[in-house]
């Protein structure tokens, strides 16, 4: 919390915290993987490959996320259908390649890092991108009906969306060796 945060902002950082803690550290990771991806902050491959599977899909996942930018620039400002088909229509792409790494197994740890990728503007359109993305034939069936229930019915149908920006955003957290600390 900087200087000039209001004391709410501390509030709702812990919020943001608490609800990251609750994924599990795999659905933790990707998000961290994928904030370090969408939003260019450090070398994915050297911090977060394991392996040549992980280096594939980290490669995968930076020319899917390409398109991020784009997408941003094109948050329609209202709920005009003509704004939506340039916007949704990559969006959808990009949380069906999310969804079907199978790391993000819920519609709030979704919302958690496209929040973040996008900003608040987005928030409206996250529901119907995921609902989409969930229901596309590269799932498997079992896969397919986890995601989509676990959209709770207030966030489809929200009546509103808070415009405030999210102000948690993990990183990686090097290991400290605790007997060498003393």
């Amino acid at each position: 919390m900087g200087t000039n945060a209001r004391p709410a902002d501390g509030a709702v950082t812990l919020a943001e915290l608490r609800e990251f803690a609750s994924f599990p550290s795999a659905t933790q990771r990707y998000i961290r993987r994928s904030l370090d991806i969408g939003l260019h902050r450090r070398d994915a491959m050297i911090l977060w490959s394991r392996d040549m599977v992980e280096e594939a899909s980290i490669r995968a996942q930076a020319r899917i996320y390409g398109r991020l930018d784009e997408i941003k620039t094109r948050v329609p400002d209202d709920s005009g259908l003509d704004q939506m088909e340039p916007f949704m229509a990559p969006l959808v792409t990009i949380s069906a390649f999310d969804l079907g790494q199978d790391r993000l197994g819920s519609f709030s740890a979704y919302r958690f890092l496209y929040e973040r990728l996008l900003g608040a503007g987005a928030r409206p359109w996250l529901p119907g991108a995921f609902c989409a993305a969930a229901s596309l034939p590269h799932l498997h069936p079992e896969k397919r009906r986890a995601l989509l229930q676990s959209i709770s019915e207030a966030a489809a149908t929200a009546v509103g969306w808070s415009n405030r920006e999210p102000t948690f955003y993990p990183e990686w957290v090097e290991k400290v060796d605790m007997s060498k600390a003393n």
